[in-house]
């Protein structure tokens, strides 16, 4: 981006370059932890991301004890163990396929939303799509705490959805490593981005 692309932003620079430019998925961490306040104040910022309806379906496991990780590890694949072994705390990004109880609540302008999502099929789209709109934002803010996010997919979604959401109306979606980066190996080669051109037709 040049200087002029920089200046049709109101955001400024360094806080361009701390959400977006300078920021990578991270792959090593630190020993240092990630307090509950900090988790917090994420999610207090992040809460603000817009969803369908007002849905908000993220859901969020924190998994930061040995128990925890011992619990967790073993549906991960082989590859990505280490990194959330080693993480001082492992988000897992769920969709609650049952928002809807919550939209009498948080939807007062539509008093019978909840009717609209009776079909199972589509409610289940809908939370899904919302989440993954709201664990965008949840990575944004981790960075704007001033940590390093690693989100992965690489996992067995049924093994976690038994043993961290046994309830069966809450899917994983993403977990993601969170920490302060290591000063070696946290991060991989920036790898190359579309440009405008191949991404953006004006009809």
């Amino acid at each position: 981006m040049t200087a002029t692309d920089q200046a049709q932003l109101v955001l400024g620079t360094e806080a361009q370059d701390l959400l977006f430019r300078e920021a990578r998925t991270a792959n090593a961490f630190t020993d240092e932890p990630v307090s509950d306040e900090q988790v917090q104040a994420i999610y207090d910022l992040v809460k603000w991301a817009p969803t369908s309806m007002n849905q908000q379906p993220l859901r969020i496991v924190l998994v930061r004890s040995d128990e925890g990780k011992r619990r967790l590890l073993p549906h991960l694949m082989e590859g990505n163990r280490g990194k959330s072994e080693k993480a001082p705390l492992v988000a897992l990004l769920a969709a609650d396929t049952d928002f809807h109880e919550n939209l009498p609540r948080v939807f007062p302008p539509n008093p019978n939303a909840k009717d609209i999502f009776a079909d199972d099929d589509f409610r289940e789209k809908n939370a899904k799509l919302n989440a993954s709109l709201q664990i965008a934002y949840f990575i944004l803010g981790v960075r704007a705490a001033g940590l390093a996010a690693g989100p992965m997919t690489g996992f067995d979604a049924a093994g976690i959805n038994a043993e961290f959401f046994p309830g069966g109306k809450q899917q994983v979606l993403v977990a993601v490593n969170i920490g302060k980066p290591a000063a070696e190996g946290a991060w991989f080669d920036r790898l190359p981005r579309l440009d405008y051109s191949e991404v953006v037709t004006t009809v």
